[in-house]
């Protein structure tokens, strides 16, 4: 099983019917950056807004462009990736008694995804880590943990109403 196979099963655990979302694959472009991930996430963010599930909470709603998601993004260590994308996967974002995942499912598949990225990929997030805020990609609640590895990609995204 190839790297790519790998992170989409590993994502697969991850997601959670009409909450998480998931996606991964390899870029096209040479010497993908930070934009080109950023076009992968506003990718995800349109799946979300044509979802009937969120549809009635999103009216209107288009994906912010490719420099406001660049702008809205904070990087994330390495080291706190898994951890950090066990929580985006597994703790609901308004009630976090809520686990959309067990901790021991989360935090397994998480770990491999970021294994698969490798220790020198990059991750970022729209949550500022010094201070807790979010830059919301989306009028409702949302959080993001977003990695690559200058090859593949993967993404995460859980979105919530209150």
């Amino acid at each position: 099983m190839g790297v790519l196979s790998e992170l989409e099963a590993g994502l697969a655990k991850l997601s959670t019917p009409m909450r998480v979302y998931v996606t991964a694959g390899r870029f096209t472009e040479p010497d993908p950056d930070l934009p080109e991930l950023a076009a992968r996430i506003r990718t995800l963010l349109a799946v979300v807004a044509v979802d009937e599930a969120w549809q009635r909470f999103l009216p209107g709603y288009a994906p912010p462009s490719v420099p406001e998601i660049c702008a809205a993004l904070e990087p994330v260590e390495t080291q706190r990736a898994a951890a950090f994308l066990a929580h985006v996967a597994g703790v609901d974002l308004v009630w976090p008694s809520h686990q959309h995942l067990p901790a021991e499912t989360a935090e397994r598949a998480a770990d491999r995804v970021v294994t698969l990225l490798g220790p020198e990929a990059g991750w970022w997030t729209n949550h500022d880590t010094e201070c807790g805020a979010v830059n919301g990609l989306t009028p409702l609640f949302d959080s993001l943990l977003a990695g690559t590895d200058g090859e593949h990609f993967a993404l995460a995204l859980q979105i919530a109403d209150d």
